[in-house]
């Protein structure tokens, strides 16, 4: 009876119960629409997947010692239970229903629960829906450890530790350390920081801020809303005593860094996209018409009603790109575009049609020019769509690293190769891979008055002594112009046997690969011949150089403390899998107007690379931070291009370059040495307006970086922190202060 009685009263508390259940339902829901009302978060959208499950190759090496920070880089082994528990019968049912495949990860990843991610009604519900929504990344590595850590689990097993190790890796749900402190890069790899000798002490910032208050002011300064503050710092080059090699062109980064905001021209408007870019862009978006007066006749650029066009001419190719391109293979069929020669360096490159058209051949191209009386040329490249920096051949080295370049071109583009005995052809010397080429077309080599003639002969003699061969002079009859092309020795016999010293070999204490803020040297580094050094051999034809690691890293460790092709084919992996499983459908990203990418920090160029394999209609810009590993040569050599910075100064491109970036633990660590609002206010001036910023990092400087973008009127496309991570994704919008600072370095 006690029994019966007590069932009795269970029963109508349970009624009691029921009966309120649907009041709280309704005001929940009530109090959290009108939040969704006042949010100014952009809903992801819904995708579901299934991966399918295999064994990945890696597995099957053992015994690495030391492994646990790289282990972690690629996500922690939760128990399996949290899997499980996370996916709710729906969410079963629908990613049975709607499925991909992939080749690399086992388990179901269920996408369409990425709202929940965001801010969802239930606390506990958003966790397990993030549990089960990893958005497909690769845990190649994290396998590679569990083999020391769990001897006798079964393949089942490990197969669920596998996919919520996934999860851990996007959504940042570690049980074990943080991401960021297992991406520690391992010390021993070389910075460009501590390789490159100074030639000032590094630059000093003041780091204190108040993250409580953003005062955000527009930049009131001579260059308007073309402002770029290294380049346009007249303070400094006002200083300067001679400009006879290009001081004046170079950086001079303000003493104080920039925190205001960059205007929109009058007129702005979202740029045209690829591949109609490429022949075409808004006039309003790159107002000037200098070139158009000057170039017009070389079918450089020309204006038609509210366009700027590109009929795709240049100096020694008035009749269009394409045909000057095809010229130079014609004349040398060992360049082979885009299977020999994937990446080449366009120095003085105009408006890039160049490189713009050999897009076509599968080549990727590094343009660069000054910002001179050629006014907006690199401006008019990334508002097509065509990779292009900012850079001069003066008085310091290239940003790039030693024999990385299959290709190097020149065609009128300015440069005095002959004077001071070729010391600025040197440096091409530097970055030219043994066995490259140096195309040059300009006047010397096909017209015989008396000053062209003295070039010539002089760069006949400097050329020589480098040991350049001169493999041929074609002459293109159609453009009535000439090239020579030259190829660099793969071997050093040349060298031993000059008569004279002429250029010198440089010491062996100088690094070819040290570049950031490193002077001019006027010599010649010795070519590589040892069988496991960079540049004995010539990269694997594209694409297979994309995905198979260098074979000169097979006896080294890598970043994270691993073998260094092991962590090479893992990080590629991982990224493939974190584009199309959670970038390409769960951030809210509009792909089709994406063309200009950046990855702040590359590592070994996985990122790009995967976007390359997905056959996303974009390029990037790999940047190696001056004070992490020195990885760029890697990325490099899979055919991919990039550059080296300092993210406490701002980066040399004009303002609205980018449609993407992409910051994978950047700002934690950038954050203790410089001015975390400078670092944002630069890429508020790098970003075009509805252009995407996404952020991995720990939850306090995502916290930080999202109370700042908010002050900025940028839309949150995605937001998730959960121990100690955090992912964001964020929308630039076309907001702009009305306050006004006044930048007095940039005042000409």
């Amino acid at each position: 009876m006690a029994l019966g009685k007590s069932s009795r009263g269970d029963g109508r508390n349970s009624s009691n119960y029921c009966s309120t259940v649907p009041v709280a339902v309704f005001v929940a829901f009530c109090l959290v629409g009108l939040w969704i009302a006042m949010s100014s978060i952009v809903p992801v959208q819904d995708s579901v997947m299934e991966v399918s499950e295999t064994i990945n190759e890696v597995k099957n090496i053992a015994n690495q010692t030391d492994s646990r920070k790289f282990e972690n880089r690629l996500g922690d082994v939760p128990d399996e239970s949290e899997t499980r528990d996370s996916q709710t019968p729906e969410s079963q049912s629908e990613s049975h229903s709607e499925s991909v495949e992939t080749e690399t990860v086992n388990g179901q990843i269920d996408d369409n629960q990425l709202k929940g991610s965001v801010e969802t009604l239930d606390e506990s519900k958003s966790d397990k829906s993030l549990d089960d929504s990893k958005l497909g990344t690769e845990n190649s590595l994290g396998e590679i450890t569990q083999q020391d850590e769990t001897v006798g689990e079964s393949k089942e097993e490990k197969n669920d530790e596998n996919l919520q190790s996934m999860t851990n890796q996007i959504t940042g749900d570690s049980n074990v350390e943080s991401l960021v402190e297992a991406r520690t890069e391992n010390g021993t790899w070389s910075t460009q920081a501590a390789e490159s000798k100074r030639d000032k002490e590094p630059e000093k910032y003041s780091i204190s801020i108040d993250s409580s208050k953003y005062d955000w002011k527009l930049c009131n300064t001579t260059s308007g809303s073309e402002y770029i503050p290294c380049l346009d710092n007249w303070k400094a080059i006002r200083k300067l005593r001679i400009i006879s090699h290009y001081e004046h062109r170079e950086r001079h980064c303000p003493d104080e860094v920039t925190t205001c905001l960059v205007s929109l021209p009058e007129g702005y408007r979202s740029p045209i996209r690829w591949p109609k870019s490429r022949e075409m862009i808004w006039y309003n978006n790159a107002p000037h018409t200098k070139l158009v007066e000057s170039k017009g006749h070389q079918n450089w650029i020309k204006v038609s009603g509210e366009y700027l066009t590109f009929p795709g001419g240049g100096t020694q190719f008035k009749y269009g790109a394409l045909h000057y391109i095809e010229f130079i293979q014609n004349s040398l069929p060992n360049i082979a575009w885009g299977k020999r020669s994937r990446v080449i360096l366009d120095v003085g490159c105009g408006v890039a049609s160049f490189g713009g058209y050999l897009f076509e051949k599968d080549v990727l191209t590094m343009s660069f020019a000054p910002k001179d009386v050629h006014e907006a040329q690199v401006q008019f490249a990334l508002e097509r769509g065509i990779p292009a920096t900012l850079g001069v051949m003066g008085t310091k080295r290239l940003p790039f690293p030693g024999s990385v370049f299959d290709l190097l071109h020149c065609a009128r583009c300015r440069v005095p190769w002959h004077i001071e005995g070729g010391k600025l052809l040197l440096e091409l010397n530097r970055v030219l891979r043994p066995g490259g080429y140096f195309v040059w077309s300009a006047t010397p080599v096909y017209q015989k008055d008396p000053e062209n003639a003295g070039i010539w002969k002089d760069m006949r003699a400097i050329t020589k002594s480098m040991c350049w061969d001169l493999v041929v002079i074609a002459k293109d009859k159609l453009n009535g112009v000439a090239a020579a092309i030259y190829r660099k020795p793969t071997d050093n016999e040349c060298y031993e046997k000059r008569p004279k010293n002429e250029p010198p070999m440089c010491s062996e204490s100088d690094d070819p690969n040290a570049a950031w803020n490193v002077s001019l040297q006027a010599c010649m580094h010795k070519v590589p011949v040892g069988a496991s050094e960079r540049g004995t051999i010539w990269p694997e034809q594209w694409p297979l150089r994309l995905e198979k690691p260098p074979y000169w890293l097979n006896t080294q460790t890598g970043v994270f403390g691993r073998s260094a092709p092991l962590e090479f084919t893992a990080d590629y992996k991982h990224w493939k899998n974190v584009i199309s499983h959670s970038y390409l459908h769960g951030m809210g990203i509009n792909w089709s107007s994406v063309r200009n990418v950046m990855d702040m920090k590359a590592v070994y160029g996985g990122f790009a690379a995967a976007l390359r394999a997905l056959k996303l209609n974009v390029w990037v810009m790999n940047v190696v931070p001056v004070d992490s590993p020195d990885t760029l040569p890697i990325i490099y050599e899979r055919g991919l291009i990039g550059i080296y910075h300092d993210w406490c100064e701002s980066f040399s491109t004009y303002p609205r370059s980018y449609d993407l970036l992409n910051a994978d633990s950047l700002f934690s660590n950038l954050k203790e040495r410089c001015n975390i609002v400078a670092a944002i206010a630069e890429v508020d001036r790098m970003l075009r307006p509805e252009g995407y910023l996404i952020i991995r990092d720990n939850e306090e400087t995502i916290g930080e970086i999202e109370n700042m973008v908010k002050s900025l009127h940028w839309d949150i496309r995605f937001s998730y922190a959960k121990n100690g991570e955090g992912l964001l994704c964020l929308q630039k919008t076309f907001w702009r202060p009305t306050k006004v600072e006044t930048v007095v370095s940039a005042i000409a």
